[in-house]
C-alpha cells in the first residue's frame, strides 16, 4: 500500500499528526500495535488517573476542550476527548499492525515500512513518501531483572488498583508522579506502603503547577521558579525531615532541560508525614522476600512495583535514521528542534513536554510536509 505519510503509533501524538495531515488533505495511514488508539491511557494506566494540568496546556490541535469541561480532566474525560477527536477528523488507524521495519529506498526516494498484521499473521507493506515516528517516549516500561526477588514484581502500566493488597507488605520504586499516586492508592487500600526515593524531586500542588504556567507566559522561569518553591515550601516545610530531597534547580527549569516534571502531589504528601507511607533509600540488595537498602535496614515486601518509566523502541526497527535518533531510541537535538530528521523522517512525542508539546510538533511536521509538497508542485 502506497500513501504519502506513514505514521507508526495512535497514541495522542499520532492522531494529532493525522489530524493535522487530514486538515491539509495529505493522504495518510497510521499503523498501531494494539487494537486501539490511545492504548496507554485505556490500557496500562490505573484507575484513579487524572489529568494534574489544566484543559488548556492538554488539548490537541484544532479542538479545545468545550467550556463546561472541568479545568482538570479526569482521565475517562480525557479518554472520551482523544475518542472524539478520531472521530471528528476521521482518521482510521490501521490496528494490531506490530512494525517490524521501516528503512528508507534512496532509489526512488521512499520509506518502506513492513508490519505484521497480528489478526491474519501476514506481513503488509506501506510505502511513504514521509515517515513520523509516533510511537513515543513511553513504548516499552523499564523493569529491572528481578530472579532473586520471590514476590510479586510489576511496572506501573499494569497496575490497576490496590484492593488485591490490603493487608500487605508494597514496596513501589520511583518516587516520580506514577509512584507516588501509586503509593497513595495503595495505601488508600489498606497495603503497608513504602517508597523508595533515589532521586531528588519537587512536590506542588496542581495549582501551584497551573499558577506557575501561567507565569511563565509573562516572566523568567527563574524568578517564576523561585515564587513557586517558596510557596511550595510553606505548604511542605523541610521534605527532608520525610526522606524526600529537593532538588538544587528550580521545577519549571528541570522540566524545560531534562523534561522531568515536578511531583503534583494528589495527597501522598500527608500520608508521609502520617507514617502511612514509609520513605525509603535506594534498594542495596534482594533476597527472597527481604530487601536491603542503602541506610542499612531490611524489610519484608509481598510486591514491588516498580513506577521506573518507560523506554523508545524506535532502534528495534527503524533503520536509516540515524541522523534523528540516538542509540537510545530519543532524539539527537533538543527541543524546539528534535521533531525533523533527513530524507521526509519526523517524530512526534519525544519533546518530554507533555500533550501540549504534542501538540506543538504535530503542527510543525504537517506544515513543514505541507510546505515540502506544495514546493514540488511548483
Amino acid at each position: 500500500m502506497e500513501e504519502v505519510v506513514v505514521i507508526v503509533g495512535a497514541g495522542p501524538s499520532g492522531i494529532a499528526t493525522s489530524a493535522c495531515l487530514n486538515l491539509f488533505s495529505i493522504p495518510n495511514v497510521v499503523l498501531e500495535r494494539e487494537d486501539c488508539c490511545a492504548s496507554i491511557w485505556k490500557k496500562k494506566s490505573y484507575d484513579r488517573l487524572k489529568l494534574h494540568l489544566a484543559k488548556q496546556f492538554c488539548q490537541l490541535p484544532h479542538m479545545p476542550y468545550s467550556s463546561d469541561a472541568p479545568r482538570f480532566m479526569s482521565k475517562e474525560g480525557f479518554i472520551e476527548y482523544l475518542d472524539a477527536y478520531v472521530s471528528h477528523f476521521r482518521i482510521n488507524p490501521r490496528y494490531c499492525r506490530t512494525v517490524e521495519s521501516a528503512s528508507y529506498d534512496g532509489v526512488v526516494g521512499k520509506w518502506r515500512v513492513e508490519a505484521k498484521n497480528t489478526v491474519s499473521n501476514e506481513v503488509e507493506v506501506y510505502i511513504g513518501k514521509f515517515l513520523v515516528v509516533a510511537t513515543g517516549e513511553n513504548s516499552e516500561g523499564i523493569v529491572p531483572g528481578l530472579d532473586s526477588f520471590g514476590g510479586e514484581v510489576m511496572h506501573s502500566s499494569h497496575y490497576k488498583n490496590g484492593a488485591r493488597y490490603s493487608g500487605k507488605n508494597v514496596l513501589v520504586v520511583g518516587c516520580g508522579n506514577s509512584g507516588m499516586e501509586i503509593a497513595y492508592d495503595l495505601a488508600n487500600f489498606g497495603a503497608r506502603t513504602s517508597i523508595v526515593a533515589r532521586s531528588p524531586v519537587h512536590v506542588l500542588t496542581k495549582e501551584l503547577v497551573f499558577i506557575g504556567m501561567l507565569l511563565l507566559k509573562f516572566l523568567p522561569c527563574n524568578l517564576v521558579d523561585t515564587m513557586i518553591l517558596m510557596l511550595s515550601k510553606l505548604k511542605y516545610g523541610n521534605l527532608s525531615k520525610y526522606g524526600l530531597q529537593r532538588p538544587m534547580k528550580g521545577p519549571f527549569y528541570i522540566k524545560a532541560k531534562t523534561g522531568r516534571s515536578a511531583v503534583i502531589d494528589v495527597g501522598t504528601m500527608e500520608k508521609i508525614e502520617t507514617g502511612e507511607i514509609q520513605v525509603l533509600p535506594s534498594i542495596s540488595s534482594i533476597k527472597g522476600s527481604d530487601v536491603g537498602f542503602a541506610n542499612g535496614k531490611m524489610q519484608q515486601f509481598d510486591a514491588i512495583i516498580f513506577a521506573t518509566g518507560y523506554k523508545s523502541t524506535v532502534q528495534n526497527w527503524l533503520t536509516d535514521g540515524d541522523d534523528l535518533f540516538n542509540e537510545d531510541g530519543m532524539p539527537k537535538l533538543n527541543y524546539p528542534d528534535h521533531w525533523k530528521g533527513k530524507n521526509g523522517l519526523y517524530c512526534a512525542g519525544f519533546a518530554r513536554k507533555g500533550l501540549f508539546g504534542i501538540s506543538a510538533e504535530a503542527q510543525n511536521i504537517a506544515n513543514d510536509i505541507s510546505k515540502i509538497l506544495s514546493r514540488a508542485e511548483n
